[in-house]
């Protein structure tokens, strides 16, 4: 086991905030790592840090030699026009056999491969530069929220891969379903300082529970006790008999101590509109085509054709599907973003629509302040108090609220636009990925207001935690249909595990057959056969020897020349000769397998 990364005393603020306080931790390269923490406490900077893209206040982070880091990126680098293939090609310098094969962990075939990656939807373009960084072979991955609007099957194929990754990672989310599933390690930054815990993310969050409960009786204990020594030295202090008694209870209560409790971040307070329950449908869908209409340069796109459903009033139904297939594109339709290439959608009535969306947020006047937008939203009668609290439940906490919406992120602005939307008088709810902006406890706290709400919610979300807590009922989205899904959200979560699983096992089945190779991925070549991917792979792991090594004898190198005693420089001149002895055999095998290679390829 190598630590990778070495935090040490590290100090880190903005002005008045203090994101790193003296935090100090360890990053070793056998495990995956779940790194959590408050939205702001500064997670996102300590990555940039550790890539080199901002420096520490005080303190230092010490590389191993042989760390080589792997960033998912969030911007888009692609080339206008460029495939997928050619980008992977591009990006790594791999042929393209190789990318083919990388590109197959995440079901990235043929036409996703051969067709413009501009093209793709977000969730299958994530797949391609997870694809890219893999092609880099790097020791660290960081994933910052890698889930962020990845469908349920993608998240799944992450899943699997990163179970299987032998390098270790550092993941930053807010999905607990995700961390739980991928990672052994905790990493937690609050307050300015960095624990990291032996265990999964909820074994640590029940340690932290288990923890400030002792606190929590610890202190309690210090309390009953010291008022049981206040009262005796106020009944014993003024009387000579009883003086010295008292005088040794008062040093008593001088080393009482409570021990210090870390206060904790506010607790998102949350409440849905309160609106009178109602019966019968809420929307009906009869006959209804969605998609594009045509445009001049195009013709009319249609994404699903003859859906006929309803959600009834009270239900908080879940769309669900891969991402392209349609989802926002039905919440578009149903919300009258988006009009119907064909059929019907008609909403109950007395519906009084909520939207939460990208088009929605987006859109508000940049000139309007936050406190200003935020009362304009809210239903008549509603105190300023309960305006402010849910203002800071969103993180626009003293002076924020004065801030004009057009020098808001696009985040913030997204949560200004949910703000809104919980303080107004809506009996429906319709949430495009509600989630994305939002820390867990806050997203916690948003599942438990619409469980309590008795209106109407139709939403997306790629968080499994919030869906498997709001929905009642599925709506799939797929192969250009939406029909009501037979079964709860857990049912389909385990619908698509098994069709993942089956595809996996197919691949195997197919790998391993001694008859025809599997078809490459279009455009790509037939892959090299085992006894030259052995060969590939045992030349990879000698030049990341041969770094290592090398970087080794550099450092003992550099030790020897500034070394003033006798017996160090002795030593010194010792171990430099081992390791270049190694470090020469592992360049003479490399050669060696080169020559192999070249043979077996010729």
């Amino acid at each position: 086991m190598a630590v990778l990364l070495d935090i040490k005393n590290a100090s880190k603020r903005y002005g008045d905030q203090v994101l790193l306080d003296g935090a100090s931790a360890t990053i070793t390269d056998d495990g995956k790592i779940g790194f959590i923490g408050r939205n702001g406490a500064g997670k996102s900077t300590l990555l940039r840090i550790i890539l080199g893209e901002e420096e520490l206040d005080s303190g230092e982070i010490v590389r191993h030699p042989r760390l080589k880091l792997g960033y998912l990126r969030q911007h888009d680098p692609f080339l206008p026009g460029e495939t997928a293939l050619d980008f992977l090609m591009r990006d790594s310098g791999q042929p393209d056999w190789k990318c083919g094969e990388v590109a197959g962990q995440f079901e990235l075939k043929t036409q996703h491969l051969a067709g413009p990656v501009q093209e793709l939807s977000g969730g299958w373009q994530t797949r391609v530069k997870l694809a890219a960084l893999l092609l880099h072979e790097p020791t660290l991955l960081l994933l910052d929220e890698p889930t962020n609007f990845l469908d349920l099957r993608t998240q799944i194929l992450l899943e699997h891969f990163l179970r299987g990754y032998r390098e270790a990672a550092l993941i930053v989310s807010h999905d607990r379903a995700f961390l739980g599933a991928t990672c052994d390690q905790t990493l937690d930054l609050s307050q300015g300082e960095l624990t990291v815990f032996p265990g999964k993310v909820e074994a640590f969050l029940e340690y932290q529970r288990e923890q400030a409960l002792h606190v929590e009786r610890t202190n309690a204990a210090v309390l009953a006790k010291r008022r049981q020594l206040e009262d005796f030295i106020a009944r014993n202090k003024a009387r000579a008999s009883t003086a010295s008694r008292a005088k040794s209870k008062s040093k008593q209560l001088e080393k009482l101590e409570l021990e210090e409790v870390e206060t904790a971040a506010p607790t998102a307070a949350i409440r849905c509109p309160a609106v009178s329950p109602r019966q019968g449908p809420a929307v009906r869908c009869r006959d209804l085509a969605i998609g594009y209409p045509a445009t001049g340069e195009t013709a009319a796109r249609t994404i699903a054709a003859g859906i006929d459903l309803e959600i009834v009033h009270g239900s908080r139904a879940a769309i669900v599907g891969d991402n392209g297939q349609g989802k926002t594109t039905f919440l578009r339709t149903l919300v009258g973003s988006l009009a119907p290439l064909a059929g019907q959608v008609k909403w109950g009535y007395g519906c009084e629509l909520g939207v939460y969306a990208q088009h929605v947020y987006t859109s508000l006047p940049p000139t309007d302040t936050v406190l200003g937008h935020l009362e304009r939203a809210a239903r008549t009668g509603t105190k300023q108090q309960q305006i402010l609290d849910l203002a800071g439940a969103m993180l626009f906490r003293g002076k924020a609220v004065e801030k004009r919406i057009g020098v808001l992120s696009g985040g913030e602005r997204a949560r200004l636009c949910m703000a809104g939307l919980l303080l107004g008088p809506f009996n429906v709810l319709v949430l495009d990925e509600p989630g994305n902006h939002l820390d867990v406890e806050t997203v916690d706290a948003l599942a438990q207001a619409l469980v309590a709400y008795e209106g109407t919610v139709i939403f997306t979300s790629h968080d499994r935690s919030f869906m498997r807590t709001v929905a009642t009922t599925v709506i799939e989205v797929k192969d250009r249909r939406v029909v009501n899904y037979l079964g709860d959200y857990g049912s389909y979560v385990a619908s698509v595990t098994r069709e993942i699983d089956d595809a996996e096992a197919a691949d195997g089945r197919r790998a391993k057959s001694p008859g025809k190779p599997p078809a490459s991925p279009a455009g790509t070549r037939q892959p090299p056969d085992k006894g030259d991917r052995a060969l590939r792979k045992e030349i990879a792991t000698l030049e990341r020897t041969i770094q290592r090594l090398d970087a080794e004898k550099r450092e003992r190198q550099a030790a020897l020349l500034t070394a003033t005693d006798p017996d160090e420089a002795l030593r010194l001149h010792g171990d430099m000769t081992a390791v270049a002895d190694k470090l020469s055999a592992a360049e003479e095998r490399w050669l060696a397998l080169q020559e192999e290679l070249g043979q077996a390829s010729a």
